[in-house]
């Protein structure tokens, strides 16, 4: 793995964009990958690259473990600079670096970490796709309405997707017809629930049946913060209980606003009125 720096810190592009980890190279996969979620960059800049997560972002093995060791996280990390400072210039290096012929027939994974953070970055990678036929892409994502609009019209044929569960999006997925992935807390509940698990492959994500079932990381924190859910249930009753929270501040901001009517009936109000309760 290259340890380049991030351009801003040492003014060079990373010398390779895609790479392997173990488990990727063991099904023939590569791998490109940004800094997980929300962060600071060595220049002061403030980046998210998952804008659309939700309770995922509390449980990602992306911002655990290997990926938060120095030299890891500058890789990443110069990346994510090449793609904000020259996005075309990086389009132009990705494009040429998969060029290789150790990449014809191959699978990229774009994102083991980070996701299509916006419209630009994410017409990018389908002209890339575009670009080299003889490759094959894949992603998850919970950029569900990004993707409606830029990539369900017209799909690069090379290009692969599955929505995620757990973000601020999961609303607008439809499991009857969407083909989406839920993390689930081990493969008996994956099991019990009918899904498919991609364990044994992660391209059964996207070649293997359209509910796609991943077993929760084996890591003790993750699993205490999951408490036996799966990302989907966590997020709705994450999102229920905004929605509660939203009402109320809804008719409190209605009770403040209201009209004092107590001055203008002059003491002439009923009991019944008198008694009538205040919004929460």
């Amino acid at each position: 793995m290259s340890t380049s720096l991030p351009i801003s810190a040492t003014g060079r592009r990373p010398a390779r964009l895609l790479t392997q980890n173990s488990e990727m190279r063991r099904i023939g996969v590569w791998n490109w990958s940004l800094p997980a979620w929300a962060g600071r960059l060595a220049d002061g800049r403030t980046y998210n690259t998952c804008p659309s997560a939700g309770i995922c972002a509390q449980a990602c093995y992306a911002r655990r473990g290997t990926y938060t060791w120095p030299v890891v996280r500058a890789k990443h990390e110069a990346n994510l600079v090449y793609v904000l400072d020259d996005l075309a210039g990086w389009q132009a290096a990705m494009v040429a670096e998969l060029g290789a012929r150790k990449f014809r027939g191959a699978w990229v994974r774009i994102h083991d970490s980070g996701d299509f953070f916006s419209s630009s970055y994410l017409q990018a990678w389908l002209d890339i796709c575009r670009a080299r036929p003889d490759a094959n892409f894949y992603a998850y994502t919970k950029e569900v309405a990004r993707f409606r609009a830029l990539v369900e019209p017209d799909p690069p044929p090379n290009f692969l997707w599955v929505y995620s569960y757990g973000g601020i999006q999961d609303a607008a997925l439809d499991s009857a017809t969407d083909r989406v992935a839920d993390v689930f807390p081990d493969e008996d509940a994956i099991a019990e629930a009918g899904w498919a698990s991609q364990e044994a492959s992660d391209l059964l994500a996207v070649l293997g049946p359209r509910l796609v079932g991943v077993p929760a990381n084996r890591i003790p924190a993750l699993l205490k913060r999951l408490a036996g859910r799966r990302f989907s249930s966590w997020q709705a009753e994450v999102d229920a209980e905004r929605a509660v929270r939203r009402g109320r501040r809804h008719l409190q901001l209605v009770d403040n606003t209201r009209p004092d009517h107590s001055q203008q009936l002059a003491g002439k109000a009923s009991p019944a009125h008198a008694d009538q309760p205040r919004a929460a």
